[in-house]
């Protein structure tokens, strides 16, 4: 079984337009959501075993927030430059060379990619709002497997989302 965590990062700022897309930060709301949803995703799935996100700021503090509300160390979460404004094919790729290893892995990146491939693997998931995360449980042996097939199990989560 692989277990795969799509998450979309939370709400950033706008404010500033002379900001690089890149450099935008959480706002503050956006901080809170990520903690909640790491402490939630704690409780309903455990922690996964390897934590990927993109280089952009937004998407990175949401996956240390969301590492701290699951009790992962910050030291193992890894910055992958492909996931930055990744469409769906790009997404696949990088899932596809994961190692076989790990049983969970959880990718944070951005919209339009990650509802794009939430959506490929359920047609239940149509939108991914800020700091959604889609969990998709693969009956396979392999990453690459995963990149072909279609979950075993589908669990989907929003910061509006009743906690229950």
């Amino acid at each position: 079984m692989k277990t795969l965590y799509l998450v979309r990062h939370a709400k950033s700022s706008r404010d500033d337009s002379a900001v690089p897309d890149r450099q935008r930060p959480l706002e503050t709301r956006g901080e809170r959501d990520a903690a909640t949803m790491g402490r939630r995703l704690l409780q309903r799935h455990g922690k996964p075993d390897l934590i990927v996100s993109s280089p952009a700021l937004r998407a990175l503090a949401t996956a240390k927030l969301l590492a701290e509300g699951l009790d992962y160390k910050l030291k193992r979460l890894v910055v992958d430059d492909r996931l930055y404004a990744a469409a769906m094919e790009t997404l696949i790729a990088v899932i596809e060379e994961i190692d076989d290893k790990l049983e969970s892995v959880m990718l944070v990146g951005h919209n339009p990619g990650v509802t794009d491939l939430a959506h490929y693997f359920s047609s239940d998931i149509s939108h991914m709002p800020t700091c959604a995360v889609a969990v998709l449980a693969f009956d396979v042996k392999t990453w690459f497997a995963v990149g072909r097939g279609k979950p075993a199990r589908v669990d989907f989560d929003a910061p509006k989302q009743s906690a229950g």
